[in-house]
């Protein structure tokens, strides 16, 4: 195998400054890299801002720290169509065990707004008229110091409107720690209503009565043939899926799903009852059902977007009378309530109390939604705060 000739002298002068060259290139290079290096690491690195709080979060912790709230929780979803759920507090007092994240709670008087969708279904269906006396379906039923059934209209019943006393003010409920598993028929809890007096003529103002709805319920007994608990199941939570919500049967006394416990408060220093499981007939057509605050959600925002009625009988549920009694600038449709949000708009919904438990949230006509309950029924800055704290959600 050949080898190269030798370098000439010139050649050589040549090699050696291009050497040279190379190591130079080299030592330039790394000492580069290393002045990168070097600013890398003395370089602070952009500052990131932190997280800021969640406004639903702190309400739901300022209710539990400072209103003494056993638990709250949330629901909510937002503009973008997520939903976020939310706890706070301790789902039983006994055992301190967590807050189940959408545990199943005790709806309370949301359930007037399942009843009138149904109702209002029924005069779709041109089976109830809604400015019809009550006495078309239950005759004789209405008469009292007062009131009339033959004066009294359904749209009245589901606008507060018939001047009705409320049944809940009867004697025999004065005290829910003796009627926590007592069975109470509908037409029972009708004697304690008509044993009072009218709180006015019929259609000539407004006052919020459970009694009004205890006789919704009765009518659609009467038209269709069939259990109440049957027809809100059939016309409304299985028609939109509502997988979490239920009328409880006869005789049931426990909520079926993972929930937190629900408290009565039984005055200034006395202790707090748990009133988790009871006989729900007591609230009946009125207040009886379970659900979820998703769940909720999810009903108001389908009838709202007229997936529960046409839009005659939408437009009708929608029309409201000033209900000033609830809070300022609150008003009532049929079995609807409005209310105006700090930053705009009205949120529609309807809220409710049992004996452990209190909701308040609703939704915007462009879909957002909250709902918001407590593990027993708040009173003075607390019942406030609870309603701030909607007003956050929907306004953050």
């Amino acid at each position: 195998m050949n080898e190269p000739a030798p370098p000439s002298g010139a050649h050589r002068l040549r090699l050696v400054r291009h050497v040279r060259l190379l190591r130079y290139v080299r030592h330039a290079t790394v000492a580069a890299a290393a002045a990168g290096l070097a600013l890398t690491a003395f370089t602070p690195a952009p500052a990131h801002a932190a997280p800021r709080p969640d406004a639903v979060q702190q309400r739901l912790d300022a209710l539990v720290k400072d209103d003494g709230m056993p638990a709250a929780l949330a629901s909510v979803k937002g503009r973008d169509g997520r939903t976020r759920t939310y706890t706070a507090g301790v789902g039983d007092l006994a055992t301190g065990a967590r807050v189940p994240v959408d545990g199943q709670i005790r709806a309370g008087s949301n359930t007037k707004a399942f009843t009138a969708v149904v109702v209002l279904q029924l005069v779709a269906e041109g089976k109830v008229g809604l400015d019809a006396p009550v006495d078309t379906y239950l005759p004789g039923l209405l008469r009292g110091d007062g009131f009339d059934g033959r004066t009294i209209t359904v749209r009245q019943l589901l606008q507060h409107t018939s001047g009705l006393p409320d049944y809940m003010d009867a004697p025999a409920l004065a005290d829910y720690r003796t009627i926590q598993y007592r069975y109470f028929e509908p037409r029972e809890l009708l004697d304690g209503a008509l044993a009072q007096k009218a709180l006015f003529p019929a259609g000539t103002s407004w006052m919020y009565s459970n009694t009004n709805y205890l006789v919704a319920g009765l009518i659609v007994q009467q038209v269709t043939g069939r259990p109440f608990g049957e027809e809100v199941t059939r016309r409304v939570i299985d028609r939109i899926g509502l997988r979490h919500t239920y009328v409880p049967a006869t005789g049931e006394t426990a909520l079926r799903e993972p929930h937190p416990h629900g408290y009565l408060n039984t005055g200034p220093g006395g202790p707090r009852v748990d009133y988790t499981d009871m006989d729900s007939s007591m609230a009946w057509a009125a207040g009886a059902v379970v659900s979820t605050n998703t769940d909720l959600n999810t009903f108001y925002g389908a009838l709202l977007t007229g997936r529960l009625l046409p839009a005659e009988q939408l437009a009708q549920m929608r029309t409201t009378v000033p209900a000033d009694l609830i809070g300022p600038g609150v008003r009532y449709g049929l079995g609807l309530q409005s209310r105006p949000l700090s930053c705009g708009g009205l949120v529609w919904g309807h809220g409710g109390t049992a004996v452990g438990y209190r909701s308040r949230g609703g939704v915007t006509e462009d879909g957002r939604a909250v709902n918001i309950t407590l593990t027993t029924v708040p009173d003075g800055a607390a019942a406030t705060h609870l309603t701030d704290a909607v007003d956050a959600a929907l306004c953050r």
